[in-house]
């Protein structure tokens, strides 16, 4: 669950749904394995030629803002369309490839900061140090996504083989969360004399081990058919885990944009925002803390109302270099953090005391499966903004691989101690407004975010910028994972039987948003045993998690609910028969 540009933009009709559109098929087909002597052809014409270099692209249009009269060359201008496969001038290789790694920054460091920060309570070296390793394990995955392989010996693959990219996932917040809350309350993560809550790296290293054994889940996943998937997981559950889990993360932005969800309520050293040693503290929620998120929520407006194509596919960066620099111009900014951090990095520079937590089982089990559900619209997404098939065994080949590579770069990232991994969504904003959608531009892509890990300083950036600009950025970025829900919902028949699905997993999971502890006194065991107090644990840690509740019950009506036919909805989706989807018309079939 990036998502910019946006996420409401990504959402797709089901894997049963015939689409109307077929694309050309010499530039979406299975291109045979490139020679070395091929490869050093494409190689030469790219490097010592014009055409490969810069080709006939008019690349003024990718800065020109949308302001009167600058725009009036470019008003019903169409630029070429890239195919996955088709050969693009270096130097537009180049940008997109930036392009990209820019748009995908804000989805990988906003979870690592909210985990991190709001859960575990690390402090800025150790922060520094996941942010890297969320650049280099992205970088790694989204590299493996695009690449799409054959597994020897069996119908199934590896990747999508689009510019499909891999980020940490949103999912994990809320677990983390809930999770680390009644250590703290049972002294089993540290605090300080005056309650200040200390980094719990114990509770992390059962957070990475666990992650490792059930991992597993999502593997077995992705070798379920995508129509069986479909119909254990249609929109109705997908858009309600969506909606739940972008009006959870809302408030936790919130609590950012306010000064930190430490200082909060804090006391000691947390008294005022971000900490009382920090260059200027504030108390929580102070006015000028507000500013501070309020102009970087205000330029992501602005930059996307008149930037340029490159600037409003990196919105979001824009704010954050814009609170940045009023922040820094303020005295809000401390550079003896990033002055001490290290030149570079790469995984494993810090470890973590691994040991599973029974507690952690359940609920990461489920966050799997959920894992795979919102791949599925997000890769359908791609594919349509990329011109390749959206129906029949490719697409599927396609969703399976997606879900197969999501499952191995959560491994990959759990084994070099970062956060599972999911498929992001915002770059597809990226395909519509430049209209290139070639692998080559996400290699570059790749390349540039293992360098952006590696180069530590980088990281310590955002581990030092202020909660309050982190704040504009994060509410606005965990608002689109809301709309999208919404976007999912929107495409439902709304039939008593959908209606009902969602008015009891709504209820629950809104009731856990609103009063997070009403479930926490009904298995509150206090006895020896400390095999039920792991179970009873992970009861309660399922429960309390929002998102993962609201699957719970959505899945388990949909499935033991019998269908029935509403004729006055069914009147009224014949009218919304036809949808229209990024410029072309698509025919849904609609199912009861």
């Amino acid at each position: 669950m990036g998502l910019h540009d946006e996420l409401q933009t990504t959402v797709l009709p089901s894997l049963e749904s015939p689409i109307s559109y077929t694309p050309p098929s010499d530039d979406t087909k299975e291109h045979s394995k490139p020679t070395w002597a091929s490869t050093w052809s494409d190689l030469r014409h790219t490097l010592t030629t014009r055409d490969g270099l810069l080709g006939d692209y008019d690349y003024l249009y990718l800065f020109t803002p949308n302001i009167w009269p600058l725009n009036r060359r470019y008003k019903n201008h169409v630029p070429p369309f890239f195919y996955p496969n088709d050969k693009v001038p270096l130097l537009l290789i180049l940008l997109l490839g930036l392009q990209h790694a820019l748009t995908m920054i804000s989805g990988i460091v906003s979870p690592i900061l909210a985990v991190s920060g709001g859960a575990f309570h690390f402090d800025a070296t150790i922060t520094e140090y996941l942010i890297s390793v969320g650049f280099i394990t992205s970088g790694i995955a989204t590299l493996l996504q695009i690449t799409r392989t054959k597994l020897t010996g069996t119908p199934y693959y590896l990747g999508t083989g689009l510019l499909s990219v891999v980020g940490p996932t949103f999912d994990i917040i809320p677990i983390t969360a809930k999770y680390t809350a009644p250590l703290y309350a049972q002294g089993l993560c540290p605090t300080s004399p005056t309650g200040t809550k200390l980094p719990c790296p114990a509770a992390y290293g059962k957070l990475l081990a666990t992650l490792l054994c059930t991992v597993w889940v999502q593997f077995l996943v992705s070798f379920i058919p995508a129509k069986a998937l479909n119909r254990i997981f249609p929109k109705v559950v997908t858009g309600c885990l969506l909606l739940l889990c972008g009006i959870y993360l809302v408030g936790t932005g919130a609590e950012s944009w306010g000064g930190g969800s430490n200082c909060n309520g804090g006391v000691g050293l947390y008294a005022l925002c971000p900490n009382t040693k920090a260059p200027r503290p504030l108390p929580w929620g102070d006015p000028k803390l507000i500013g501070l998120g309020f102009s970087v929520f205000a330029t992501i407006i602005v930059v996307d109302i008149l930037g340029s194509p490159l600037m409003k596919s990196a919105s979001i960066i824009f704010g954050l270099a814009v609170g940045s620099a009023i922040s820094g111009a303020t005295g809000y900014w401390s550079a003896s953090e990033i002055n001490s951090a290290p030149t570079a990095t790469f995984l494993w520079a810090h470890t973590f005391p691994l040991k599973v937590d029974g507690a952690l089982v359940l609920p990461l089990m489920i966050m799997f499966v959920c894992e795979a559900m919102t791949c599925m619209p997000t890769i359908l997404a791609t594919s349509e903004m990329s011109g390749a098939e959206m129906e029949g065994t490719k697409l599927n080949t396609r969703v399976q691989g997606g879900i197969l590579c999501d499952a191995l770069g959560s491994l990959l990232s759990a084994f070099g101690t970062g956060l599972p991994m999911v498929s992001h969504a915002g770059n597809n904003g990226v395909i519509v407004l430049t209209n290139c959608a070639s692998r080559r531009a996400g290699y570059c892509a790749c390349l540039v975010l293992i360098l952006m890990g590696i180069f530590g300083k980088f990281g310590a950036v955002f581990a030092s910028m202020p909660a309050s600009v982190l704040g504009g950025m994060q509410t606005f970025l965990y608002a689109t994972i809301a709309v999208a829900g919404l976007r999912v919902l929107a495409m439902i028949p709304w039939t008593r039987r959908n209606r009902f699905i969602l008015t009891a997993a709504l209820g629950i999971g809104l009731m856990d948003i609103i009063t997070p502890d009403w479930f926490s006194s009904v298995l509150a065991y206090k006895g020896a045993n400390v095999h039920l107090s792991g179970f009873e644990q992970g009861i309660n840690l399922l429960v309390e998690t929002p998102y993962v509740i609201g699957a719970v019950v959505a899945v388990l009506l949909n499935g033991i609910m019998p269908a029935e036919k509403d004729r006055r909805d069914g009147a009224l989706l014949v009218l919304n028969d036809d949808r229209e989807l990024a410029g072309r018309t698509v025919k849904v079939k609609v199912e009861e």
